[in-house]
């Protein structure tokens, strides 16, 4: 066994001045320190970061911030399981006969029973019922080959590869192979033309069965090492005398065994083999740092001596080993994890050693952080210890001499009032408040606040039941009110299922509505109008898959409920609402309130009232019609102005005609278009 002794654990830390990390873990085995920024109220000391650590976790510590040492043992007990898985070779030439007869039945006797040759078959998934993994035994028949050796290597792989599948848990893991002959390794596989490496895969299909024996090689021996010691699985193998030898160099933490002529010594030999693997234990961790060392020392004979494995041999079944181990760090070194536990066992114990150089605290190396006023590192969650120099404080905001007294001493008054409210010193601007008469010390920027003076109910503080944290009761998860008088309830809030409508809180068993709701259930609000048009984009789409929310309704909508009804119902609780939707038409639906806030089951009337469509014949005809009534008007007004232009024009044409007087002359240059010409010697007969 391994374990780790955790120191006693007490309920009380002594109080004292301890004002660092260091101070405080090493004031007592109980006291831890809290790392938190921002833990100390205003004016509060920091010694209160230093108590024990159910006390600090009250005050809002978390875990991860508390500074303490931590012991964590953890101790499990696994049930024996067993699985079966049945294999015979690679189906294919010259490993196994492909005769479509000889595939079915490989077997030369024909009087046994006998099943189709297969790579490899996972038969039975790991169990503790040893009677159904004796009956699924005695079910499986022989199969057959051609060539004497067969294909172990491959199942074994599998076995190795799918741990889930075979149902492997966190014990020790055993794989027995049982065989009578030799088995094909790496490099057989070219003779059936196989060339693609075993890829140390998992490849079983929903029947169990190896689905890439006729695709990949044989693994190596060397790849089954590797993957039995990565898998931790300790293998035992029940063979023949020829491999015996090889098996045991090749292949480390394995036991073998030699098969009989029959084969009926197969139970002796794995009990045998697992008496050797687990008579000798070897306790061993993972590789470490030079900083590190760890030496084993056990209860065995001879471990009295620190060595570097852990070794106990010839451990009976049901003996308990204890080893001691002891891990020391050379110099101060970063948090380094490692596990420790016996070879060819899944169980480890994590160890993680952290050196405790000045407390260590993970805090950032800032030399100006941001919490220190950027004059000062912050050290497990204080700056007072580590301000540059010149400057003071809890947090190195006061720098000496930058400020006369009186200014600083304001800085500690309360409206004018009393320094500190007289119940604290004022160091540089801040004030240091006292210890109350209880013990507990007052705190906030002026020490006005203090966990003694909050309601009080049957003389308790708080009625008993909360805490009373700066004159306000914070009471138990179970109580409420302002004195933590009311036991919480809600029995007169309900209906139904709900408490308060979904409208309000429940608060000393009475319903403290919210939204304008009235009590006493938060049932009706008088001043609340009916969200009818907020509503109608969401009613327009789950009613009739229309309008803006169309593409994303079921998201914007969430708690609106709609019915398409061909008729509407009007109760005393629902309310009539008329809405234009997306294409103007009106949409009629009824809106009732559920429980909640915008909750809503709706009515919609599945006929909207539409506006009739426009007369389209109409529209196009009358448009035809005005266009040509305003052409022909305008040629009309345009020959009308011609006319009247061209009237008066003739009008002044004729004017100036009668005004005009002309002399007759005959133009010299006119000669008749007739000449009568006489002949002398025509006398006229």
């Amino acid at each position: 066994s391994l374990s780790l002794r955790p120191a006693n654990s007490g309920k009380v830390c002594s109080k004292g001045a301890f004002n660092s990390c260091a101070e405080c873990i090493v004031s007592g085995p109980n006291c831890a320190w809290c790392k938190k920024l921002n833990f100390t109220k205003t004016g509060e000391q920091e010694a209160v970061r230093c108590d024990t650590q159910e006390n600090l976790k009250t005050r809002g510590c978390s875990e991860t911030e508390i500074i303490s040492p931590k012991n964590i043992q953890q101790a499990t007990q696994k049930k024996p399981l067993t699985r079966f898985g049945s294999f015979v070779d690679k189906t294919v030439l010259p490993f196994t006969n492909t005769n479509k007869e000889k595939l079915k039945w490989p077997c030369q006797d024909q009087n046994v029973q006998c099943q189709p040759p297969f790579g490899y078959k996972h038969v039975l998934s790991l169990t503790s019922e040893h009677q159904k993994f004796n009956d699924m035994v005695s079910k499986q028949f022989i199969s057959g080959n051609l060539d004497s050796p067969e294909g172990g290597l491959d199942a074994m792989m599998q076995v190795s590869a799918c741990e889930g599948r075979i149902g492997w848990g966190n014990s020790t893991r055993l794989l027995v192979l049982a065989t009578d002959d030799g088995f094909h390794m790496a490099g057989d596989g070219k003779l059936a033309a196989i060339l693609d490496p075993n890829d140390e895969k998992c490849h079983l299909d929903r029947e169990n069965l190896y689905t890439k024996s006729n695709l990949l090689d044989y693994p190596s021996v060397g790849q089954l090492a590797m993957m039995l010691d990565k898998s931790n699985i300790q293998p035992i193998f029940a063979v023949t005398e020829n491999v015996k030898s090889e098996l045991q160099k090749m292949i480390p933490k394995s036991a073998v065994g030699v098969l009989s002529g029959n084969s009926d010594n197969v139970v002796k030999l794995i009990k045998d083999a697992y008496s050797s693997l687990s008579s000798s234990v070897i306790v061993t961790h993972d590789t470490l740092p030079d900083t590190l060392s760890v030496a084993y020392k056990s209860n065995c004979p001879g471990g009295d001596k620190p060595g570097e494995e852990g070794i106990c041999d010839k451990v009976g079944i049901g003996q308990e080993v204890t080893f001691y181990v002891q891990v020391t760090a050379k110099e101060c070194i970063k948090p380094v994890s490692f596990n420790v536990g016996p070879r060819g066992f899944t169980e480890k114990m994590r160890v993680t050693v952290t050196t405790r150089c000045e407390c260590e605290c993970d805090d950032p190396p800032m030399k100006d952080n941001p919490h220190c006023n950027g004059k000062g590192q912050v050290k497990c969650g204080t700056c007072r210890y580590d301000c540059e120099e010149g400057y003071l404080g809890q947090r190195c905001k006061c720098s000496a001499g930058q400020r006369d007294e009186e200014q600083l001493r304001r800085e500690c008054r309360k409206d004018n009032g009393t320094e500190c409210e007289g119940r604290g010193d004022c160091v540089c601007g801040v004030c240091q408040c006292h210890e109350t008469e209880g013990g507990k010390t007052y705190y906030g920027t002026h020490c006005e606040c203090d966990d003694e003076h909050c309601h009080k109910y049957k003389s308790l503080l708080c009625g008993g039941n909360g805490r009373c944290r700066c004159g306000k009761c914070e009471c138990n998860p179970e109580y409420e009110g302002n004195a933590c008088h009311c036991k919480k309830s809600n029995e007169q809030c309900k209906t139904g299922q709900t408490v308060c409508n979904g409208r309000g809180t429940c608060q000393c068993d009475q319903c403290q509505c919210s939204r304008g709701y009235k009590e006493p259930m938060c049932l009706t609000c008088p001043g609340c109008t009916v969200p009818c048009q907020k509503f109608g984009n969401c009613i327009e789409c789950l009613a009739f898959a229309e309008g803006p929310f169309q593409k994303n309704c079921s998201q914007a909508c969430p708690t609106t409920k709609v019915k398409v009804v061909d008729r509407l119902t009007l109760s005393t609780e629902a309310k009539k609402c008329e809405v234009k939707d997306s294409k103007n038409c009106w949409m009629d639906f009824t809106m009732e309130e559920l429980q909640g806030f915008d909750n809503y089951s709706v009515e919609v009337l599945r006929e909207q009232r539409c506006p009739e469509p426009p007369n389209i014949v109409a529209i196009v005809a009358g448009s035809v019609a005005g266009v040509a009534l305003i052409g022909l008007l305008i040629l009309l007004i345009i020959k009308a102005l011609i006319y009247i232009k061209d009237a008066k024009e003739w009008k002044n044409f004729q004017n100036e005609k009668k005004k005009s007087k002309w002399t007759n002359a005959d133009n010299p240059l006119f000669k008749e278009a007739t000449t009568t010409v006489a002949n002398p010697t025509f006398s006229g007969e």
